[in-house]
């Protein structure tokens, strides 16, 4: 006859007085985790307690009942408890749900109830963070209720709308925390889902590679043409933007690439109808153009407009007033928020004043044009006054049209069988009165010697060979016409055939420009009054003109199809002479500068370089695209360059083999950042470690 299996009898359970609980030496958890003991509190106030605590009967010596009950299991509930009736907000015997066990060891009780719990999926907080905001909670609500800031509340909420196919991937263990932070960058599920399937077939299946796939067609906020339009102008037109809450993105990405283009025509075509009603015979306009546009051109020389009595006055009284506020707040640490934004407005407002337009003569005007397009800082950028060499009025001879020497010159030139005597013989005719012209002949041989006594004059006299040749130089590069010397020196201006990337916002593209329009400025508008200028200027400044118009002919450029290995080893001489530090000129390595352009090998040794072997050893195992990124990280404020970019005998400092504890703590973060082991990152999980436990205070089952 078949046995009845015994039935399981649960323990019981009634309510049992608060000042009749005691916290019980067996509870295996000795380290504080989770939810804070206030936070509970509040909790259980709001939504009273969710779990019963497990207690057992407190026995004297003679193992009866004393009437106390202690908590191996639920500690942190009863200090949570403890702090409201301190608060007054609970009494002292409130009635406290209690499971009372019998048998088998307390420890036991306490193990089991935190090692048996199953903790909450992310997946599930995200989609009840989701349920709270579709029935009617704000952000801040949720936050406010579940404990967390309204930050968290936005990227849970974020990662429950990414497309339920990835979601599901995700369910199932199939995508990592970290990727599937990546794909929530662009809510448009259709994309999400097809770089999913890209990401099925691609070796490269990092974070920051599903980034950079979801935002190729999209452009930065930071990029000077969002700037120039204005994220509440394309906003307004419908313009989308993409942000990233799980890392910093500089404010993220306009979505729509064509209406921001769009914008930036019609925005920069109302602006130069302005400039065009100036009567400029051309106008260019481009969001940018590239380095060296102007080259070739003759630039006009404008007068800045003399200020008005207002304007003078005007400019007097915010100088006045941003000397004083400068003053006032010169021991301040922090400016106050007001102080600082007036400022901003004063120097805008005298930057106005004395930035204004050039005027230029009107009969220039009509053969010249302008350039409009953007800065770099996302302002209207415009380049008044350039001549085309096509607009140029005709050069005038210095023979008259009615000089028969010109011609007879040109004739001889073109027929070099006639011989000067007959040329000379065609020239001589009688005269009643006056004398005869110099015959050319006896003009070349008497020139012919002054020329050789000038050449020994002037090789003996450095200083007015200086001026002569500075004389020359300086008309090739601010004047259109070089034939006001007699020197037979020529200076090449080299435009930049080879556009590196933000070639024209360059630091030093910008310091350039601005020194050759110091000198446009100090400079006389006539060729023919320059020798007189040169002469009237100090030595050094007659030195820093003459290495300004030097430096325009410097071309150190490696070009794959005109090797000059004897120029670029001059380059290296010259390099060293000027002290060139490229570091200091603004050059970092980065993906786009650098390590994303060379092989593996490549970049391990540019970190072992600059940051030791056992730097390079420890990102070794990493993919392309990680070890770009991390390299990037490392490097960052080293100072290390790649070798064209070097000055001979310039020091640069190598790591030593043996690397400080705090660049291998670094290198280490990077690469644990980097790493996919198949789970979430160390440091996400971390954070879900930290901010996802407020989701389990519905359920009581915090860590005691």
């Amino acid at each position: 006859m078949a046995t009845a299996a015994k039935k399981i009898t649960l323990s019981s359970s009634r309510d049992i007085p608060f000042n009749q609980l005691v916290i019980s030496q067996a509870n295996v958890r000795r380290i504080k985790a989770g939810v804070s003991i206030e936070d509970l509190a509040e909790d259980i106030a709001r939504r009273t307690l969710l779990q019963s605590i497990t207690v057992r009967p407190v026995r004297d010596a003679d193992g009866n009942e004393t009437g106390m009950f202690e908590i191996p299991a639920g500690g942190r509930r009863y200090r949570a408890l403890e702090l409201l009736v301190k608060q007054k907000r609970l009494a002292k015997n409130a009635p406290v749900p209690c499971v009372i066990r019998e048998g088998g060891l307390a420890e036991e009780d306490s193990l089991a109830e935190n090692i048996q719990r199953a903790p909450l999926h992310p997946l599930d907080q995200f989609r009840a963070f989701l349920a709270f905001r579709e029935k009617g909670m704000s952000e801040e609500e949720i936050a406010a209720n579940q404990f967390v800031s309204v930050t968290v509340v936005k990227q849970r909420l974020r990662l429950a709308t990414v497309s339920p196919k990835l979601l599901d991937v995700y369910a199932d263990d199939g995508m990592t925390l970290d990727q599937l932070m990546a794909f929530s960058v662009n809510g448009d599920h259709e994309r999400q889902e097809q770089v999913f399937e890209r990401l099925t077939q691609s070796y490269s299946k990092e974070p920051h590679v599903i980034r950079r796939m979801l935002t190729e067609s999209t452009v930065r906020v930071a990029d000077k043409r969002a700037q120039f339009v204005g994220l509440d102008a394309y906003a307004e037109a419908g313009g989308a933007i993409m942000r990233d809450l799980f890392q910093g993105d500089d404010g993220g990405w306009l979505q729509d690439v064509g209406l921001l283009e769009t914008l930036v025509a019609e925005k920069l075509g109302l602006q130069s109808e302005a400039i065009s009603a100036e009567g400029w015979k051309w106008i260019d306009v481009a969001p940018d153009f590239p380095y060296g546009h102007t080259y070739g051109l003759r630039r006009l020389r404008g007068e800045q407009p003399a200020l008005t009595e207002q304007e003078q006055s005007t400019r007097d009284a915010l100088q006045a007033e941003l000397e004083g506020l400068e003053q006032s707040y010169a021991e301040a640490d922090d400016l106050p928020e007001e102080v600082d934004a007036r400022l901003g407005e004063i120097e805008t407002a005298i930057s106005a004043l004395d930035d204004r337009p050039e005027v230029f003569d009107p009969t220039e005007i009509e053969r010249a044009g302008a350039f409009i397009s953007i800065d770099a800082s996302g302002n209207l950028k415009v380049e008044r006054g350039y001549v085309r060499p096509e607009d140029e009025r005709p050069v005038e001879t210095e023979a008259d049209s009615e000089n028969e020497t010109g011609a007879l010159a040109a004739e001889a030139e073109h027929d070099p069988d006639r011989s000067i005597a007959e040329i000379e013989t065609a020239m001589e005719h009688e005269e009643e009165d006056g004398l005869k012209p110099i015959p050319d002949r006896l003009m070349t041989e008497l020139t012919a010697h002054r020329t050789l006594a000038l050449r020994h004059a002037l090789g003996e006299q450095p200083d007015v060979a200086f001026l002569a040749a500075l004389h020359a130089l300086t008309l090739r590069a601010f004047y259109r016409y070089g034939s006001d010397t007699c020197l037979e020196l020529d200076l090449n201006i080299i435009s930049f055939g080879a556009q590196a990337p933000g070639l024209n916002d360059n630091s030093m593209a910008s310091a350039v420009d601005a020194r050759h329009q110091s000198w446009v400025a100090v400079l006389p508008k006539e060729p023919d009054e320059l020798w007189d200028a040169l002469q009237a200027f100090d030595s050094d400044s007659r030195q820093a003109l003459f290495a300004h118009c030097v430096s325009l002919s410097v071309n150190a450029i490696y070009e794959a199809y005109n090797r000059r290995p004897r120029a670029l080893a001059h380059a290296d001489q010259l390099a060293q002479a000027v002290d060139l530090d490229m570091v200091a000129a603004g050059w970092i390595p980065t993906i786009d500068t650098y390590f994303g352009r060379v092989t593996k090998a490549r970049i391990l040794a540019s970190v072992r370089e600059a940051k030791g072997t056992r730097a390079g050893d420890r990102i070794e195992h990493l993919k392309k695209g990680d070890m770009a990124e991390t390299a990037q990280e490392l490097l960052a404020a080293s100072g290390w360059l790649p070798e064209p970019l070097r000055t001979p005998g310039r020091p640069f400092v190598v790591v030593a083999e043996t690397v400080s504890t705090e660049i291998d703590r670094s290198v280490d973060k990077h690469v644990a950042e980097m790493t996919d082991d198949g789970g979430e990152t160390a440091m996400a999980e971390s954070d879900l470690q930290t901010e996802d436990q407020a989701a389990e205070i519905d359920t009581q089952v915090a860590a005691e």
